[in-house]
């Protein structure tokens, strides 16, 4: 996280007033406004293959890529596709499996896929540009935590580390198709849910893990927040893999680039330490709400939502890890 902030550095301020949010925010998606009571949010998103199954995988990256959408409080309008796969390889049938996943996925969320582009590449890659709109004053962004809102996390943890062991052919069949599950996975019901009622911030989960993008809120919001780990939802077997090795490499970094960030109590084991850095796909989302909201959603959405912690006063940024 830290080296991309140093890339970051290197992108031209932007000077536009209707640029309502851009990428100096670290936010879920661009936000542009086109009059009074429109504004466009765009946002992409792409990876190389976490599954064998094509069609999973399709379904994945397209789940991924219009999440962001979601929790910037906006509606979904349309997606474009982003490909690179194997000239050499178009007549097997695998990019139409992983087309056919991400075209069923967009079309669950009610939106169409007007097109895209493709090049040729030695490693299959799919994502999706994807779409909305959003009243301006109504945006949800990752800058408005406010001490006292409860934090509810809508998805389980855990799929950077079912994911590697999968790579490494160890991860059991059923924790396996649990994740595939969990990723795939609209958060179209999580969103409709955030928007019935008052939410002050929200981003969703992903590459920086669990606390990784909390720590972005944080320091969004100008507030500290205080986890309680035996809340957090974790997928079944994910623990156990993580603690047989399993660890992605952007795990490992997430790790210790939150290392002057997050405090943990003593009696907070390492595997969980390290679960709540692992880089998920396609994970929940996150919010910060008043503690009435949270359970209302929590009610509306059921397991395996959950309210893990509390926005509190404290040093922008920090985080406090209870047992």
């Amino acid at each position: 996280m830290s080296e991309l902030a140093q890339v970051l550095r290197s992108l031209l301020p932007v000077d536009d007033p209707d640029a309502l949010v851009d990428a100096s925010t670290g936010d879920d998606a661009a936000v542009y406004k086109l009059s009074d009571d429109r504004a466009l949010v765009v946002t992409v998103d792409f990876f190389t293959p976490i599954v064998d199954d094509a069609y999973d995988f399709g379904r994945i990256g397209a789940a991924n890529a219009v999440s962001d959408v979601y929790a910037m409080g906006a509606r979904p309008l349309f997606a474009l596709n982003l490909v690179g796969f194997p000239r050499k390889l178009l007549d097997d049938g695998q990019l139409a499996e992983i087309l056919r996943g991400g075209a069923e996925t967009l079309r669950a969320a009610g939106i169409p896929v007007l097109g895209g582009h493709t090049i040729d590449d030695a490693e299959p890659k799919f994502g999706v540009v994807a779409v909305g709109e959003v009243h301006p004053d109504r945006i949800v962004t990752n800058a408005g935590a406010r001490p006292g809102d409860v934090l509810v996390l809508t998805k389980a943890i855990g799929t950077g580390v079912i994911a590697t062991a999968h790579k490494n052919d160890v991860a059991p069949a059923e924790v396996l198709e649990a994740a595939v599950d969990s990723m795939a996975t609209l958060n179209e019901r999580a969103a409709h849910s955030m928007l019935g009622g008052v939410v002050h911030s929200a981003t969703d989960v992903t590459g920086y893990g669990l606390l990784g993008h909390l720590r972005n809120m944080l320091r969004q919001s100008n507030v500290a927040a205080e986890i309680r780990a035996s809340t957090v939802p974790i997928l079944t077997g994910a623990i156990d893999l993580l603690e047989a090795g399993q660890v992605p490499g952007g795990t490992k970094r997430n790790r210790t680039d939150l290392a002057d960030d997050v405090l943990f109590d003593d009696d907070v084991s390492e595997a969980l330490r390290m679960m709540f850095s692992d880089a998920q796909t396609s994970g929940g989302l996150l919010m910060a709400v008043p503690p009435e909201e949270a359970e209302r959603i929590v009610t509306e959405l059921g397991d395996p939502v959950s309210v893990i912690g509390t926005i509190t006063e404290g040093p922008r940024g920090s985080i406090r890890v209870r047992s």
